[in-house]
């Protein structure tokens, strides 16, 4: 797993080790390179609330694509469609949006993206803007392909030792981090080039050329040293501008021929896209302020049941229509429609560990004091 720059494909960080290890626990550990002057992208595999804190813990900002599963609670509706809301601790803002593709055979598709950031400021970060930037994060599926095909041409590491793997594997990431370097170099030596026309097929080639004819050993280079070369030889080939395109993400060659998951919709093959719109969807309503009234504590949690919300968040909303009663799990689980009291206490039981909730009596809660304030601060709009 790698920390990779979206412009130049560079690699702030990498990190590998066995496959039964999950995503997040490798990303955890490129944390320490990750600083306040950045902003994060990352997909649907990385939304984990706790590892979401984990990274405006460090000062950066974030866009991620979050999973349709969720039901985020809403919190406050802002006027361009997005809206706020909480995730464990951390506050955030989700902006739902469709994308509607037009390629060149005059095909539609269309696909759904539901994104959270901690960039809360419609004005400044306006939701359409964050849906363009956040199809930058493909820009590391380019570098993982330099990496495993253009440098490694299909052949496959050679030591049957982890030290032997582990050399190999850092020996070709310190080659593909100073041909990129190579690359930046050549790039902004022409001010205004997009760093995407640069070739590392190109860039490898001719350090390969290097290599084999010991040019930089011998002393018969003309340009002033290896690096130069290459950035000369990037520069003379410099790529068209990118099209946009479009084509399905799928095996190539399948473990079995009887699909069990619905046909891809994107084209097989690579398509230019004719044209592409950004549709904002507007946020769902969000719940109605805390009342002691009867007949309006009734509308309450009815417009809490319907939000369609985790159980935590749907709980903690509830609870705070009455902040200082005391709630037993089963009839928290009777207002919001859970049918698994017993699993739904041992939640309730995990969340008065984590200080979520203060334990009163036995079976008995209610919020803490810091999610107390929290909530009833969000649901007022403050």
């Amino acid at each position: 797993m790698t920390l990779c720059e979206t412009g130049s494909r560079g690699l702030i960080g990498a990190v590998f080790g066995p496959a039964s290890e999950y995503e997040t626990t490798y990303a955890r550990r490129l944390l320490p390179q990750v600083n306040d002057s950045m902003l994060v992208l990352a997909d649907r595999g990385f939304d984990a609330d706790d590892f979401l804190a984990e990274i405006a813990a460090t000062g950066a900002q974030f866009v991620i694509r979050i999973t349709a599963r969720r039901r985020p609670a809403v919190l406050a509706v802002l006027p361009d469609g997005s809206y706020l809301t909480r995730l464990g601790m951390l506050k955030l803002r989700v902006i739902d949006s469709t994308i509607t593709m037009t390629t060149s055979d005059g095909q539609t598709l269309c696909e759904h993206y539901r994104i959270a950031t901690t960039l809360l400021d419609h004005r400044s970060d306006p939701a359409e803007t964050l849906v363009q930037l956040y199809h930058e994060r493909w820009e590391i599926e380019s570098a993982y392909y330099a990496l495993r095909h253009t440098l490694q041409d299909g052949l496959v590491l050679r030591s049957q030792d982890r030290v032997g793997l582990e050399q190999e594997l850092w020996a070709q990431l310190i080659v593909y981090q100073l041909l990129r370097t190579a690359m930046v170099d050549a790039v902004e030596s022409r001010p205004g080039t997009d760093p995407d026309r640069a070739s590392f097929t190109i860039a490898l080639e001719t350090a390969r050329d290097q290599v084999i004819l010991a040019d930089a050993v011998s002393g018969g280079t003309a340009h002033g040293g290896l690096v130069g070369t290459i950035g000369l030889a990037v520069l003379a080939g410099l790529l068209p501008p990118r099209r946009p395109r479009t084509s399905a993400r799928s095996v190539k060659a399948g473990r079995t021929r009887y699909p069990t998951k619905p046909a891809e919709p994107r084209p097989r093959q690579s398509k230019t896209i004719h044209s592409l719109t950004v549709t904002l969807r507007m946020a769902p309503k969000a719940p109605p302020q805390p009342s002691y009234d009867c007949q309006d504590q009734r509308k309450a949690v009815a417009g809490i049941r319907s939000m369609g919300a985790g159980n935590r968040n749907r709980a903690f909303h509830l609870m705070a229509i009455e902040p200082e009663r005391p709630w037993r799990p089963r009839e928290v689980a009777i207002a919001l429609g859970i049918r698994n009291y017993a699993s739904f206490a041992t939640q309730m039981t995990q969340w008065a560990a984590e200080g979520l909730l203060k334990k009163i009596a036995y079976g008995t809660y209610t919020l803490a004091d810091t999610w107390k304030r929290t909530i009833l601060t969000d649901v007022n709009g403050a």
